[in-house]
C-alpha cells in the first residue's frame, strides 16, 4: 500500500515501514505523528483513490526515530575587483519518521 501525503509544501510517497525525513519538528523520539493531508492512496492490487485534492478520512501514521542531519553544504561568495570572498557552510536538519500504517 501506498500513499501521497503533503507536509511542509513538499509532498512524499510512502510505503508502510519505509522510513522519510520531514521537516524538524519538536517531537519526542518513539512518539507517534500523524498526517492528514493525504493525495493519493494505492491499496495493494486495487485501483488508486485520488483525492480531489485531499481524501477525507484518509491518514497516514508514523513513528519519530530522531533527529537527522543532513550533507554539509558549503558555498561561495565572490567579487571581482573588491577583493571580498566570503566561504560559508550549511547543514539543514530533519525529523526521521517511520511509517507504521496508511488509513483510508
Amino acid at each position: 500500500m501506498h500513499a501521497i501525503f503533503r507536509d511542509g509544501g513538499r509532498q512524499y510517497r510512502v510505503a508502510e515501514g519505509e522510513t522519510v525525513l520531514v521537516d524538524l519538528r519538536d517531537i519526542e523520539p518513539g512518539s507517534n505523528i500523524e498526517f492528514g493531508e493525504v493525495l493519493c492512496i494505492e491499496p495493494n492490487g486495487a485501483g488508486m483513490k485520488i483525492g480531489q485534492p485531499l481524501l477525507d478520512g484518509a491518514r497516514v501514521v508514523a513513528e519519530v526515530m530522531g533527529e537527522y542531519k543532513g550533507p554539509k553544504l558549503i558555498f561561495h561568495m565572490f567579487r571581482r575587483t573588491k577583493n571580498s570572498r566570503t566561504r560559508r557552510g550549511h547543514r539543514q536538519r530533519y525529523t526521521q519518521v517511520r511509517v507504521s500504517k496508511i488509513e483510508g
